[in-house]
Formats: C-alpha cells, sequence, structure tokens
C-alpha cells in the first residue's frame, strides 16, 4: 500500500487542526424567555451593534440570550459562572466585558454564560443626564434572575454542578449582579458573586446577612469609587465578608484590557479566590 506523501497530509493536518479550533470556539445562544421578556411587550426598537475601541457594543436590546461558552470535559471543574456585561444599562460592552472573559473563563476550566441583557431604548449620544440606573437596570436584573433559573434547570447538560454557579458584572452588570444577589428568595441567589467596580448605582437595596461568598475588583481612580465602596461597606455592616482587589491604577471599564497596571491581573486574581472557595482545582 502506498504511503501517503506530505502533499497529502499536510492538507489533511490543516483540516483536522481547523476543526479543532472551531470547535474549540463554537459557543451556543439561545433566547432567555420562551417567549416576549415579560415587561417589555410594547418594545419597538431595534438591536444595533456598534463597534468601539474596546469592541463591540450593543444598544436597544429586546431579546436577552446566553450564550454558553463550555469548557472540554478534560478541564472541567464543574463551575459556571454567568457575565453580565456593563453599559450604564444602555448598552452592553459585550466583547471586552462579555466575550473576552468568559472565553478566558472556559480556557480555565469554568463554564461561562455571556448575558445579553435587555436595556432601554437609546435615542441619544452618551448617557443621559438624567438616566435613573434603578428603572433602566430592573430589566437586565430581571434577566439575570432569569439565567440563574435556566443554567441551574441546564446544569447537568452543560456539565456544571447546580451548586457551583456563579454570578459576574461589570459596572452596570455589578448592578444587574447585585440585584441578583439580593433577591429575597435566598434559594435562588447564585452560589458566589463577584460585582467588577460596580453594584447598586441607584437606590442602595436591604443588604441581607449570609449572603453567599462575594469577589470584588476596583481601581481607586475609578470615577464611580464611592458607589461601589458605598456597596462594599454596606456589605460589612451586614455582617457579611467580601473580598476586595483595590487597585492602584486602572480607571472604569478596565475589563480586560491589558493597560500595564495591576488591574490587568484581576482575572487570576479571581481565579485564586475561587480555588480558595474549592470552586475549582489548584493545576
Amino acid at each position: 500500500m502506498r504511503k501517503p506523501t506530505c502533499g497529502l497530509l499536510l492538507p489533511l493536518l490543516y483540516a483536522a487542526l481547523s476543526l479543532v479550533f472551531s470547535c474549540r470556539a463554537a459557543a451556543q445562544s439561545f433566547n432567555l424567555w420562551p417567549g416576549v421578556a415579560p415587561g417589555s411587550e410594547h418594545w419597538t426598537q431595534k438591536e444595533r451593534s456598534v463597534e468601539a475601541p474596546y469592541g463591540t457594543v450593543l444598544i436597544n436590546v429586546v431579546t436577552p440570550t446566553l450564550t454558553a461558552y463550555l469548557p472540554e470535559k478534560s478541564k472541567a471543574t464543574g463551575t459556571g459562572i454567568i457575565v453580565a456585561p456593563g453599559g450604564a444599562c444602555i448598552a452592553l460592552a459585550m466583547k471586552l466585558e462579555g466575550v473576552d472573559v468568559a472565553e478566558w473563563l472556559r480556557d480555565h476550566g469554568i463554564a461561562a454564560f455571556v448575558l445579553k441583557y435587555r436595556v432601554p431604548e437609546k435615542k441619544d449620544e452618551g448617557i443621559p443626564a438624567d438616566l435613573n440606573m434603578d428603572n433602566s437596570c430592573k430589566y437586565g436584573i430581571a434577566d439575570g434572575i432569569q439565567a440563574l433559573k435556566v443554567v441551574r434547570q441546564h446544569a447537568a447538560e452543560w456539565g456544571v454542578a447546580s451548586d457551583k454557579i456563579g454570578f459576574m458584572g461589570f459596572s452596570a452588570g455589578g448592578m444587574v449582579t447585585s440585584g441578583v444577589l439580593l433577591q429575597e428568595d435566598a434559594s435562588l441567589r447564585p452560589n458566589f458573586a463577584a460585582p467588577i467596580y460596580g453594584g447598586p448605582f441607584g437606590k442602595m437595596p436591604t443588604v441581607p446577612a449570609k449572603l453567599p461568598p462575594i469577589f470584588m475588583a476596583w481601581a481607586q481612580d475609578d470615577g464611580y469609587v464611592d458607589t461601589i465602596v458605598r456597596f462594599y461597606e454596606a456589605l460589612k455592616a451586614a455582617g457579611n465578608k467580601p473580598e476586595a482587589h483595590v487597585y492602584f491604577s486602572g480607571g472604569h471599564g478596565f475589563g480586560m484590557k491589558k493597560q500595564g497596571t495591576t488591574s490587568d491581573h484581576w482575572i487570576e486574581e479571581f481565579y485564586f479566590w475561587l480555588q480558595a472557595q474549592g470552586l475549582v482545582g489548584n493545576k
């Protein structure tokens, strides 16, 4: 039998590698609600995608979705995290605070689920001066609570332990995270939470004791630092013990950006925290 030549082997090898990389990058998206999301039945805005210096941003989101980034079975830790991007609850920084985070988590054995949550119609440039964060973010919080239910319902299918599902959010996504964390029914709360340079930007809600473990990170030169620290102090005042990483610099919205500051490494420190919580291995 004639042996394959290099000329035949190389195309086959490239095809195989292409298949491996495409499978690794594949992510499954699906609608969060079985029909129209409650509370937005009469919304008529059209979702739009905008390219910014820090990646794709979505506005006018009407139909919330989850996109699953599942690790290889051989690397899976059984831990899952829902990731909520920020954007003042009028936009979603899907790449910097969503996809980039999810891919990092997936590559470290953690199932990640990027939440594209609803945001009210954006009619003008920039952030409105009279923006009511409590009103704007209520849709995202409802979607976040629903996302947690959906991931728990499909936990076995996605290789996730139902008691190892966390919620992470950035900026306004941190407000969504806080809303999911502080919901009245304790049985529906995430098993851990990570509001990153975010929290309740509107009225401070009641903070109960005995919340699940909490990881926080922000930079001292963040323009919203007072609001973030207020939430941190409220958590402590209620008897909780959040772990906080406060960086010298990094600004607001550092996400997965590399700026040459210590905030560049927040996600590695989050992973070490997960290790200490027994949520990932010590590889």
